[in-house]
């Protein structure tokens, strides 16, 4: 078993025992869906897509070439994070995470001409607009609006 396997079994096993202790949450008496349905929807997803990494761990013949390691992108990803962290009270939420996830995509794999930047930009532009309105449309979560631009 390889490193994907066995970070499949890790995932699988922390998923198991976390739906586990969802059975045991208290029923909501007013609303149908109670405080347990969400963590156990994530949970299942969780637990489901470890078996399959478990699953394409196994099935894989043969051993991937090793790749070089690429420690600049990982220096630069958490600087990137960081200045999304520094943004989301100036900017918003929306400006902050369309930004974040423009920018991230350019620097972990630039685009190459006029096609690759209209996909990051309708990425970007999408990934925005489902957190957005799954978060504060859906669940009326409040997301943080920048001071220097009103959303």
């Amino acid at each position: 078993m390889g490193r994907d396997g066995a970070a499949g079994l890790v995932c699988l096993a922390g998923s198991l025992v976390l739906l586990w202790a969802t059975l045991h949450l208290s029923k909501a008496p007013l609303v149908p869906i109670g405080p347990a349905f969400y963590p156990r929807i994530l949970l299942s997803v969780s637990a489901g897509l470890s078996v399959l990494l478990i699953a394409s761990d196994f099935l894989r013949r043969r051993r991937p070439a090793a790749r070089e390691a690429r420690y600049r992108l990982v220096v630069l990803t958490f600087l990137i994070f960081g200045g999304y962290v520094f943004l989301l009270s100036p900017l918003g939420y929306r400006v902050s995470t369309f930004l974040f996830t423009l920018i991230l995509q350019a620097v972990i794999e630039p685009p190459r001409g006029g096609k690759g930047w209209l996909r990051v930009l309708a990425v970007a532009l999408a990934a925005t607009a489902v957190t957005y309105y799954a978060f504060e449309i859906y669940l009326f979560v409040l997301l943080p609006r920048g001071w220097a631009t009103g959303f």
